[in-house]
């Protein structure tokens, strides 16, 4: 058997590991697989949460660290339990909340582990749906945890632009980072999944052109930037294929195997 080039693996899950209708394949699934039984560490890198997550991981036959909510919670797999977390103040996402509510637009805000959302709309229960998510509903009198990671802002991508051009002429400690068409999230201003890669790796003692990095989106720039080979599949968007060392084929085209099996091994 080949010897691996690389020993940490940082997979994205939609638009990249998975097709545009949330399929893992089989291709990607077994190549998946063959990269970790020859030795390598393939960590999930993702905007979604724990509890999305854990059902692509389940499905590749994996377990491990996974990076969730765009490097904001760093996750043990297998004992459910939060390794790293950038814990957000209450007090500064409120602003981003009422102006949501405001604007009628809808969001949730998360713990490491929990979804919480005050309302919901049919596109955005079918959102949740695709996604495996299971948000709680609260009350918006309740006061907000004060153990948040992130806040998303969901909508149809002209309400998103012209709220991402707004915010963008905010002042706030805060980061917004658009982490798909459809989504904005707001996150401590140190939480990417490029810092939570790096924390990771320098943990495991891997140096950086020891790691490969698959992604598809503008939120996948930091990780696809640190690790050795940092690879675009070929739907992403023309400055995320920029920054990457290469580019392999799209999501639809089991993309993600076709990386692995040019490059790992």
């Amino acid at each position: 058997m080949n010897k691996l080039n690389y020993d940490l693996i940082a997979l994205d899950i939609d638009g990249t590991l998975l097709t545009d209708g949330h399929v893992l394949t089989p291709g990607v699934r077994d190549a998946v697989r063959e990269a970790a039984s020859r030795g390598a560490e393939i960590v999930l890198c993702t905007g979604r949460g724990p509890g999305s997550a854990l059902p692509v991981l389940d499905a590749l036959g994996l377990s491990g660290t996974m990076i969730t909510h765009n490097g904001a919670a760093t996750i043990d797999a297998a004992k459910r339990e939060v390794l790293h977390q950038y814990s957000i103040d209450a007090s500064e996402v409120a602003r981003f909340r009422d102006y949501c509510k405001n604007g009628g637009l809808h969001f949730d805000y998360n713990t490491a582990f929990q979804m919480l959302i005050e309302g919901i709309t049919p596109e955005a229960e079918e959102m949740y749906k695709m996604f495996e998510a299971k948000p709680v509903m609260r009350s918006s009198d309740e006061p907000l945890p004060n153990d948040l990671v992130k806040f998303t802002l969901f909508g149809d991508k002209a309400d998103l632009d012209r709220v991402e051009a707004e915010w963008n002429g905010w002042d706030h400690g805060l980061s917004h980072i658009r982490s798909g068409e459809f989504f904005i999230d707001v996150m401590h201003k140190e939480a990417s999944k490029g810092t939570a890669l790096k924390q990771l790796a320098i943990a495991r003692g891997i140096d950086p052109s020891r790691v490969m990095a698959i992604g598809n989106y503008f939120n996948d720039l930091g990780m696809l930037e640190f690790a050795g080979l940092g690879i675009a599949v070929a739907n992403s968007p023309e400055g995320v294929k920029d920054a990457a060392d290469t580019v392999t084929l799209s999501n639809e085209e089991d993309g993600v195997a076709h990386a692995l099996y040019t490059y790992a091994w």
